[in-house]
């Protein structure tokens, strides 16, 4: 196997092996742990661009509405974002069902390979996006790919590694997804400098661009990489072998059936709070601070102007200033126009900035939460864990959503809430190859994960109600805080099916 050692200790000898976990795996399992973290990291970084890149890409496509209905143009541009999330959501809940099929069907490997291509090649595709329907097009076979890798991921995992590691190796399976996140944040800061030096081309596009890149991990899956034997065994079992990546054989068990609708709507609660509530707080802290950042910005420049002594600088820089606070600014002289577009390029600069910093410390908060979430159910079990990270999730985004204002928030308030929501999502990775056997791993756990998306998609649609409610309505100056506070229930949906699951703490996996 190209110099990786394969064998471990055996499951008997486990029980009598004190060494931590870490020392109980061989380099083979270091690399498949690497390559299934790599893959997800990539995954996520994909997912983490969409969401910053979204606010620019629905102005900049949706630009000619400017014009025409500059009063709506918010209201537009919001809305057709929630459609790309919807539709992105929907084609990452149908590739996750017929991927995660296939991962029984024709292995982790080659599915882990098919899937990594694919969402590579259809992010580097939205770049090329010249309205919002090609982009949206895109978003869903992007999805495709990304909804089936987590699946045949935790399923490799989980099979390969020795019975003691294998809760802490999916934890930080899952952990390290927060550094796809990281990056993307990282990237959509460096690029929102760049456009300030003039960088061709929105930087949106350049996003999606280095969204293809991961493409290249496929060469090393291709070479390296091999079926778990536990897989390899049931395969070449007649029987079973006709009924692997079945969903009819995961519906005609009773017991199977009951962890696959209860696991599912565990997964509701998850992931629609974070993609209908969570990942909005980079568009959240856009919109409260748009105005305040605006009013500094001219603040700062008329105080330039007062230092340098430029009078005529100075009530040119008022005068637009009260032109663009009555909503006067539509039609304005050429000098006027001119100076407005300095001033909004150093506001959105700073929005950019700040969008990225909130990314960064959900994701901080992230990596700390998914992987205590596999320390923490490994001692007192996973239902208890998961009661305690959903009660956790709805409180602290909650509470963020209501406060949110201020820049110190987002390195103190939203680490927090990112440690609560993405904790869900560590229990994910370690509870649900823990419900299906062998032959029904990777379909059972991507029902579970990939099917709750399907009702997530209607997330972000809610989401567009509740904004025209507390809008136009309600008359609510930042309706997106109060549409994500109403949301948050969600969360507390999952407390519901945990007493009908099992504990699975210290039990194998079925066979």
């Amino acid at each position: 196997m190209h110099g990786f050692e394969e064998t471990g200790p055996r499951p008997s000898e486990e029980v009598h092996d004190g060494r931590p976990w870490y020392a109980l795996l061989t380099r083979y399992h270091w690399f498949v742990l690497i390559v299934a973290a790599l893959g997800w990291l990539f995954d996520c970084l994909d997912q983490q661009l969409f969401i910053l890149a979204r606010p620019q890409a629905m102005e900049d496509l949706l630009r000619h509405l400017k014009q025409s209905e500059p009063g709506r143009f918010t209201f537009w541009t919001q809305t057709f974002g929630d459609i790309a999330t919807s539709v992105f959501i929907a084609g990452w809940a149908t590739g996750g069902l017929v991927f995660g099929m296939l991962g029984d069907r024709i292995g982790r490997a080659r599915t882990m390979l098919i899937t990594i291509l694919m969402y590579s090649l259809c992010t580097g595709l939205s770049a090329l996006s010249v309205s919002v329907y090609d982009f949206a097009l895109y978003r869903f076979l992007t999805g495709l790919g990304v909804g089936g890798e987590f699946a045949v991921g935790v399923a490799l995992v989980a099979e390969v590694m020795p019975s003691r590691a294998r809760t802490y190796a999916l934890a930080l399976l899952q952990a390290l997804s927060a550094f796809g996140n990281i990056s993307a944040a990282l990237i959509n800061l460096g690029l929102g400098l760049a456009e300030g030096e003039g960088l061709v081309h929105s930087p949106w596009r350049w996003m999606f661009v280095i969204g293809a890149l991961p493409a290249l991990l496929a060469v090393v899956i291709r070479r390296h990489l091999k079926e778990p034997e536990r897989w390899q065994r049931v395969s070449h079992e007649g029987g079973v072998a006709q009924q692997l990546g079945s969903y009819r054989e995961l519906f005609r068990h009773p017991l199977w059936r009951k962890h696959a609708l209860l696991g599912l709507v565990l997964a509701c609660s998850g992931v629609i709070g974070l993609w209908a509530v969570g990942f909005y707080t980079p568009d959240l802290i856009r919109m409260v601070q748009l105005k305040p950042l605006t009013q500094a910005a001219y603040a700062a420049q008329i105080a330039q102007a007062q230092a340098d002594g430029n009078d005529a600088r100075r009530a040119q820089i008022e005068q637009l200033r009260q032109l663009v606070e009555a909503g006067q600014d539509k039609e304005l002289p050429t000098d006027l126009r001119e100076l407005k577009t300095q001033i909004d390029l150093q506001v959105r600069q700073k929005l950019t900035r700040n969008q990225s910093f909130t990314s960064i410390a959900i994701n901080v908060g992230a990596f700390l939460g998914m992987f205590s979430f596999g320390a923490v159910a490994q001692r007192i079990g996973r239902k208890p864990t998961f009661t305690l990270a959903l009660l956790a999730a709805f409180f602290s985004t909650v509470y963020v959503f209501y406060t949110l204002q201020e820049l110190w928030q987002i390195f103190v308030l939203v680490p927090i809430m990112g440690f609560c929501q993405l904790s869900l999502f560590g229990g994910y990775a370690i509870y649900f190859p823990e419900l299906f056997p062998t032959y029904l791993r990777s379909t059972g756990t991507s029902f579970c994960y990939n099917v709750g998306r399907f009702v997530a998609a209607a997330g972000p649609l809610v989401k567009i109600g509740l904004n025209h409610l507390f809008t136009n309505v309600l008359k609510f100056e930042d309706p997106l805080r109060y549409a994500g506070m109403t949301m948050c229930g969600v969360f507390l949906v999952g407390l519901l099916v945990l007493p009908f699951l099992p504990e699975t703490r210290g039990k194998p996996l079925p066979d």
